[in-house]
């Protein structure tokens, strides 16, 4: 908003507002348009916070404080870019609202209403509702007015949003370094086999280096929060790991470079990068996951880790304890991955080895 200059009839003085409507924060003497002065600014910059400050009894203030809080910033960039979308749908709708609405339980089923608005791309919807949960945890803990949190507990509408049982198999891994060649970008091939032999997240995978890499293990803190905390990654040494990162040692990189993955300049990706160029390979080489009712859905580079788990209990023969520790996952979750890609194939294997044995003993009877 523009400052408001005012010249009296005898051209020597100038008055000085803020805004139009606004507070004088000058007076000047002189025929000449004036410029501010220290203290013009400093009563400027009051006036306009004043005037753009939200009414302290309406939502509008819990989303701005929320906002500037310390639990905000200490969201990891990436999910601030994410959400920050979502913030501004929760304000635009509920903005001007007194504060005191969302202690009422019948707003439930206006949230849920909100949320089916979007119901063409439930995995918005629920983020959004993700975003509005976090924020009235957050004020009920503060002291912001609210004392019941009306988002919590509503059901996802994305029916893919849990994903245990989705992993990358063998045949998967192999037709995306195929399309990857094709496309003469094997170096995307680097982040899938990392990711495969460490379980590590994307934001960790690319900003992995060679010094958390230890004689038995790797080392990482990882850079998104788990319940609040950032854990510490420990992946075992496997020898196929020990020869990976023996081979990426090789890789052509720009002087001072140490990450584990480089890109096709020898620099470090960025998550965003690494996941668009992935996402790019994946799609090409039409990967999917088939549901029980035939519904596909793209698998993620998230899923990988997946593959790393079933790795762990099928090849290096951890417990379900122990892989989920790994893992950071729940015992259950690595028992279904266990059940679903260790268990039953080696179940179906076994049969198939009885039914081998059973038609070479019929050939052998008639001889």
């Amino acid at each position: 908003m523009a400052v408001q200059y005012i010249r009296d009839r005898t051209k020597r003085k100038w008055f000085v507002y803020a805004y139009k409507g606004g507070p004088r924060i000058m007076t000047h003497e002189g025929p000449r348009k004036p410029n501010l002065t220290a203290e013009a600014s400093r009563k400027l910059a009051e006036a306009l916070a004043a005037k753009d400050a939200p009414d302290a009894t309406r939502f509008r203030a819990v989303v701005r404080a929320w906002m500037a809080s310390e639990a905000w910033k200490g969201l990891a960039p990436a999910t601030r870019k994410v959400w920050q979308r979502h913030v501004d749908r929760i304000e635009a709708k509920w903005g001007d609202v007194p504060i005191g609405v969302w202690n009422d339980s019948r707003m439930t089923a206006k949230v849920v209403k909100w949320r089916d608005e979007l119901a063409s791309t439930p995995r918005t919807a629920d983020i959004g509702v993700t975003v509005l949960v976090a924020l009235l945890k957050w004020a009920r803990l503060h002291g912001q007015g609210i004392s019941i949190n009306v988002a919590a507990d509503i059901p996802n509408l994305y029916k893919g949003a849990q994903r245990e049982e989705i992993v990358w198999l063998a045949d998967d891994i192999a037709r995306f370094e195929a399309a990857a060649i094709e496309e003469e970008q094997p170096w995307i091939v680097d982040g899938l086999r990392l990711c495969a032999l460490t379980g590590l997240r994307r934001q960790d995978l690319v900003t992995l280096t060679f010094d958390h890499v230890g004689e038995v293990a790797v080392s990482k803190t990882a850079l998104k929060k788990s319940r609040g905390k950032r854990r510490k990654a420990n992946v075992p040494m496997t020898e196929e790991l020990a020869t990976f990162l023996d081979e990426m040692r090789q890789r052509t990189r720009q002087e001072g470079v140490n990450t584990v993955l480089v890109n096709s300049f020898g620099r470090p990706w960025s998550g965003d990068g690494y996941g668009g160029s992935f996402n790019r390979i994946r799609d090409k080489a039409g990967i999917v996951h088939v549901d029980e009712d035939g519904t596909e859905r793209k698998k993620h580079l998230h899923d990988v880790r997946g593959t790393f788990c079933t790795m762990l209990i099928a090849d290096v023969g951890l417990t379900d304890q122990e892989a989920s520790d790994i893992m950071a996952w729940s015992k259950e979750r690595v028992a279904q991955i266990r059940k679903t890609y260790v268990d039953d194939a080696r179940v179906v294997v076994a049969i198939g080895e009885r039914i081998a044995a059973h038609a070479r003993a019929k050939r052998e009877a008639k001889q």
